[in-house]
């Protein structure tokens, strides 16, 4: 791209946009017949962090006849130059605009970033909707957990792939090469991957609505499109990634990730990845061993990431832990979403015998009564039990996630949390003699589709700023911190999280006035979404606070997640009497529907 050089140097951090680096793969562009654009639709930093893309990469570089490259949302300087000077937004790898892909496949992790999926097609000078794409423009898809709830996003996309990835997009290929060398029209190729398992066409159905503004019926419109989509699952998981692509800048997440397992069994009910990602497919030691040898040789990374859910419930993580470090000494290893219990802190001794980093746990509840609300396992005695060996073993940093405006929450819930950490500053006293540093951080409460929560509403502004005060109270205590997110962005994403398909116009509004990137704080404009809001006519309270009757027809109802309605409805009632589900992993089967698929829980 001949004017890229004359802008890269005004912009801050270029090497978002030069690509080139260690490991990534390039192809012949004129000898390979099917080009297909990934995205995470964030920033360079952030979207190498996610552990989607360098899966789909790898998969897809592995077939002779198709070539993948990466492309990211620039940042505001960098967008500026390009318009200014008419650079269409170009892929990494060879700076091909994106325009000239066949397909260009987003992954959506995040309800926040639906605007930067606008902004990268609008720079890409590819019509943001999908009914005003032509033959001549690529096919735009999206996977990730919040195509879950596709509806809030159907406007901007040709079709969506459902649950696991690996093996859907593989049989995509097909109908894409055909429509490529002009055997099929763009309309016959939707009818084509319509009867693929786990795809969805939002343009093949059509939508009603009732006049209390509720979901009235949603039918397919041609007899490819199935009337329930069954959420893909692949059965093993894909080879781990052995030869990463290694960054010129630092990512949010500058290490390696080794998937160990995909799925947890725990039953959090707030939690939307414990549901749809079941069931639980673990990952042979004997592999990961195998992977993380390799990423060393093949990279200059000497940190590798043990990624899942719940990584201490990987069978023979101690074991697993003990061997990679015996035979790599200068390796560091992380485990993320660790328990709070004594087996976790034993585990990250091994980790850093001799550096007591700060750790970080995810209490969620103050009060036994709230985290049997939510399932969360864990009473107090055990916490503070933890805790006295957290501060017996030398460790005085420690940092604390709470959800605010959780499901039957009292005061007394909220006053639970500042007396919990109260008593957990008081084992560190009582331990090792000294003051803790502690950090709280108190996010709100979200309801998420496919959870026993999905029908609750959101708590109102008021209602979080009158628990906020009381947190504020309780948190005077010298040597804590206290902070929580933004209520506006919570009450967005809850909206789109139910939001159904009206929900597009308002994004798309509030992309024209300038909304982007809207998961930086310092970016987010909560005044062009409710200004988008009002000028469409819809009102965000509808879609974030209401909580809906369990015989709604919900948006995204025709999604099977394989995790039955049944299943969420017993748990919402469970929530209601606060009483738990055994992790089934380790107890009698909760027949949460799975074992009537073909792929079973794996027990």
């Amino acid at each position: 791209m001949t004017n890229l050089d004359a802008i890269l140097h005004k912009v801050q951090k270029p090497a978002r946009y030069t690509g080139g680096e260690w490991n990534s793969i390039i192809k012949d562009w004129s000898q390979t017949p099917v080009r297909i654009a990934l995205s995470y639709p964030d920033v360079y930093e952030i979207g190498m962090s996610n552990m989607a893309l360098p899966i789909l990469y790898e998969l897809l570089n592995a077939q002779p006849e198709v070539l993948a490259e990466r492309v990211f949302p620039p940042w505001g300087d960098m967008a500026a130059a390009m318009k200014t000077n008419n650079i269409p937004l170009f892929s990494l790898e060879t700076k091909h605009p994106l325009s000239e892909f066949d397909m260009i496949g987003f992954s959506l992790g995040h309800e926040m970033t639906y605007t930067n999926v606008l902004e990268a097609l609008s720079l890409a000078q590819i019509p943001v909707l999908a009914a005003e794409r032509n033959e001549s423009h690529p096919l735009v898809i999206a996977g990730g957990t919040c195509v879950l709830n596709p509806e809030p996003i159907a406007d901007f996309f040709d079709f969506f792939v459902i649950g696991d990835g690996e093996e859907a997009v593989l049989e995509l290929l097909p109908a894409i090469r055909d429509w490529k060398n002009k055997k099929i029209s763009k309309q016959q190729l939707l009818r084509e991957v319509a009867k693929i398992d786990g795809v969805y066409v939002p343009g093949l159905y059509k939508v009603e609505y009732s006049p209390d503004g509720t979901l009235k019926s949603f039918t397919p419109t041609v007899p490819e499109a199935k009337p329930v989509i069954k959420k893909r699952i692949v059965k093993t998981l894909p080879a781990a990634v052995v030869k990463p692509i290694v960054s010129y800048i630092e990512t949010i997440h500058d290490r390696v990730a080794v998937e160990i397992q995909r799925g947890c069994t725990r039953g959090c009910r707030f939690c939307q990845a414990g549901m749809i990602y079941r069931p639980m497919r673990v990952r042979p030691q004997a592999e990961i061993e195998t992977a993380v040898e390799e990423i060393l040789n093949n990279c200059g990374y000497d940190e590798v990431s043990l990624v899942s859910l719940s990584s201490g419930d990987y069978p023979g993580i101690d074991e697993l832990v003990g061997k990679l470090s015996k035979h790599n000494q200068n390796l560091s290893l992380s485990l993320p979403s660790l328990h709070l219990n004594s087996f976790s802190l034993k585990l990250m001794e091994a980790l850093s015998p001799r550096k007591k980093m700060g750790l970080t746990f995810a209490p969620e509840a103050g009060s036994d009564r709230m985290r049997r609300v939510i399932n969360k396992q864990l009473t107090e005695q055990e916490i503070l039990d933890t805790f006295a060996e957290v501060f017996q073993k030398g460790w005085l940093s420690v940092k604390l996630y709470f959800m605010v405006g959780l499901p039957t929450e009292t005061k007394e819930d909220i006053e639970a949390i500042g007396q919990l950490v109260d008593k957990i500053r008081d084992q560190a006293r009582k331990n090792s003699g000294k003051t803790p540093q502690i950090r709280v951080n108190a996010s709100t409460f979200v309801p998420k589709a496919h959870t026993p929560f999905q029908w609750f509403g959101q708590n109102t502004e008021e209602e979080l700023a009158a628990k906020h005060e009381i947190l504020g109270s309780a948190m005077q205590r010298r040597g804590t911190r206290l902070s929580w997110g933004n209520a506006k962005v919570s009450l967005l994403e809850a909206a789109l999280s139910r939001g159904d398909r009206r929900l597009g116009r308002v994004i798309y509004r509030a992309w024209q006035m300038g909304a982007v990137f809207d998961a930086w704080d310092e970016l987010f404009k909560w005044e062009l979404w409710e200004k988008a809001f009002t000028e469409e006519g819809l009102d965000i309270k509808f879609y974030a606070q209401r909580e809906r009757p369990q015989d709604e027809l919900l948006p995204w109802a025709f999604i099977d997640t394989g995790v039955s309605q049944e299943y969420l409805k017993a748990e919402y009632a469970k929530a209601l009497s606060a009483e738990v589900t055994p992790d089934c992993r380790i107890g009698p089967c909760n027949t949460c529907g799975l074992e009537t698929w073909e792929t079973a829980c794996g027990k």
